[in-house]
């Protein structure tokens, strides 16, 4: 079945004002310059997401926050809502990273809770499932993303509101990547537990992307794969010149 590609940036904590202007507007550009059959959405931080929004006008690029709270408003020093995020112009967020998961201690059960939020607002979200070097050491890569799946992906989901985002931990920023044989075994698994979980119609159109480690010279072979549906990248993202590159190679 057809999917759309979505190449998506994550920033990260990465990004003053003048710094991420300039980089909206050279994505921006390039995406304007050429006909691209694909999705493209840039995740900057909270401080400049109404700076991007004004320097991507005119291009096809969303808008992602990075995370966001489960309730509208409220006594939730330092969160932000998804009302909050739409109101900024965002269509999309992130939830569920490793690095939430990790620094900030999120369970599969609050990812969950914030995918339900974040559709309740008309925000789409990239969940973000994938195993630790020890976990995949010991053979439990598939049982842990089926795992987290089961637990993050709300009922409510469907391939209009959700994208799935595989980034195995031990990849993210450390230059290494599975084979691309484990990746696509991997996304295939990962579909076949939203069949069970959402139905086999939902699962064939929902998007998967491979993150980690995603790079030029990496993109074609990994993004060719019949299950990868597009890449959430990371430090790439960060350089207009790798970003569309990664694009390019992906046919885009």
């Amino acid at each position: 079945m057809a999917r759309k590609m979505m190449i998506a940036g994550n920033w990260k904590m990465n990004g003053l004002s003048t710094d991420g202007v300039n980089l909206a507007k050279e994505v921006a550009a390039a995406v304007k310059a050429k006909k691209r059959d694909c999705e493209f959405v840039v995740c900057p931080p909270f401080t400049i997401l109404a700076l991007v929004k004004k320097a991507l006008r005119g291009a096809k690029v969303a808008l992602g926050g990075q995370d966001c709270h489960f309730e509208e408003k409220g006594a939730h020093t330092g969160d932000i809502s998804p009302l909050m995020l739409t109101d900024l112009g965002c269509s999309y967020v992130i939830l569920g990273h490793s690095e939430r998961r990790a620094d900030h201690g999120e369970s599969d059960e609050l990812v969950c809770k914030k995918a339900v939020a974040a559709h309740k607002s008309g925000l789409k979200t990239i969940i973000c499932i994938g195993e630790t070097l020890q976990q995949r050491d010991e053979g439990k890569t598939i049982d842990v993303c089926s795992k987290q799946i089961l637990g993050s992906v709300p009922e409510c989901a469907d391939a209009k509101n959700t994208v799935i985002a595989y980034e195995p931990v031990w990849a993210i920023g450390t230059g290494k990547t599975p084979t691309a044989q484990d990746v696509e075994d991997v996304h295939a698994a990962v579909r076949k537990v939203l069949a069970k979980k959402l139905g086999r119609a939902q699962a064939n159109k929902m998007r998967i992307l491979y993150g980690g480690s995603v790079k030029p010279n990496n993109a074609k072979e990994l993004l060719a794969l019949p299950d990868v549906d597009g890449a959430l990248i990371g430090g790439a993202s960060l350089k207009s010149a790798d970003f569309m590159a990664i694009a390019d190679n992906a046919g885009c």
